[in-house]
């Protein structure tokens, strides 16, 4: 399952530090505009504790987590949706991407400059947006003049759903709303609206780029984008970019843990927005387990035990009889397999079981 999350924001905000953080990919850092041009793309691991948990109660030392591809983006300007700056490869660069992380700079720094000349992380958010939205209803204009004709006249059900759907749409975005404000009933409408793949269409993460001090507290700046979201049902993670490229550089977990112990920090900044980021396209995780090795599986919230048996080989799916499904914490409570199935724990589960995060599962096909 390939998905990308796309980092964005205006130049110098710090999206460049922090891919390199998450990916440890080393993207060109630099303090002026348009350092990064063309999109890095860096393949991430999701943390995922259960994993290293299970590995010695199944007699293996291979564990295989699973991942999701980041997407280091060039810096936005006002009049991007007109071409500015690196415009319209810009836009082009988030529409291929399935969510969108902000980084906001909420740190005062004299020597990075700030293409607008001051720390502003609210301004910064509505110039982004405001340039999403313009080229959204770009989008729906010129759509809007190829299906109004069929839609109103020629009696064609899908083309007059994908009108109103449009329309809809548009009305938002001249109020200076993003297209993921609205919401439709129908699957149909739904279905269409997916179609259209507008960039405020997309979930969004905001991360708010700190200096060390505020790295566990946030800061005024942070409250301010707090406040100015609050509408919007999006997450927010304070992270200090910098802080976190240094606690890479250290060489022993246990370094890195007491580095974060003296900033306040339970967990690094990169490891909660990864699993953020999972979260927010709506992943979850199975699992397998056996002495070849324990390995973490991507699937969509919602999917049925032949769908994610299609994740591991499309045979599964094609072919599935059932699935023998054991919950994680069932597993470590008991410590194996066997005792699993000696306390009648061990589930057999058919078609129209829904799998859910941490199910250690085995399933069984024919073809």
């Amino acid at each position: 399952m390939s998905l990308k999350c796309g980092i964005v924001g205006l130049p110098n905000v710090g999206k460049s530090t922090l891919f390199n953080c998450l990916s440890n990919a080393k993207a060109q850092s630099a303090n002026f505009p348009f350092c990064t041009i063309e999109p890095n793309v860096g393949v991430i691991t999701v943390p995922d504790e259960r994993l290293a948990v299970l590995a010695p109660m199944v007699n293996t030392t291979k564990i295989v987590p699973t991942t999701v591809e980041i997407v280091d983006i060039a810096g936005l300007v006002k009049g991007a949706s007109k071409g500015e700056g690196l415009g319209n490869q810009f836009l082009g660069n988030i529409r291929e991407t399935d969510a969108i992380i902000h980084v906001l700079r909420c740190f005062d720094d004299e020597n990075v400059v700030h293409v607008d000349g001051s720390v502003d992380p609210v301004r910064d958010k509505e110039i982004i947006d405001t340039e999403l939205q313009l080229k959204d209803l770009e989008t729906c204009e010129n759509r809007i003049k190829k299906v109004e004709k069929v839609a109103q006249v020629g009696g064609d059900k899908n083309a007059r759903i994908e009108y109103d759907v449009l329309c809809a749409y548009r009305e938002a975005l001249l109020q200076g709303k993003n297209a993921r404000s609205v919401t439709f009933e129908s699957k149909e409408e739904t279905a269409a609206a997916k179609g259209l793949y507008l960039l405020t269409a997309k979930p969004v993460l905001y991360v708010c780029n700190v200096d060390e001090g505020a790295a566990s507290t946030g800061n005024a700046y942070v409250e301010a984008v707090r406040q100015a979201v609050r509408d919007e049902g999006a997450e927010i993670l304070v992270v200090a970019a910098q802080t976190e490229a240094d606690i890479a550089e250290l060489d022993t977990y246990e370094e890195r843990q007491e580095f974060l112990s003296d900033l306040g920090l339970e967990e690094s900044g990169c490891n909660r927005l990864i699993k953020a980021a999972y979260k927010m396209l709506e992943l979850e995780t199975f699992i397998t387990a056996g002495e070849m090795e324990v390995k973490a599986w991507t699937y969509r919230k919602g999917w049925k035990a032949p769908q994610c048996a299609g994740v591991i080989h499309t045979d599964f799916e094609r072919g599935f009889i059932r699935a023998q499904v054991i919950k994680y914490d069932d597993f470590v409570r008991l410590g194996s397999e066997a005792a699993v199935r000696d306390a009648g724990l061990l589930h057999i589960e058919g078609k129209d079981y829904v799998v859910q995060d941490g199910d250690i599962m085995h399933f069984l096909f024919n073809v």
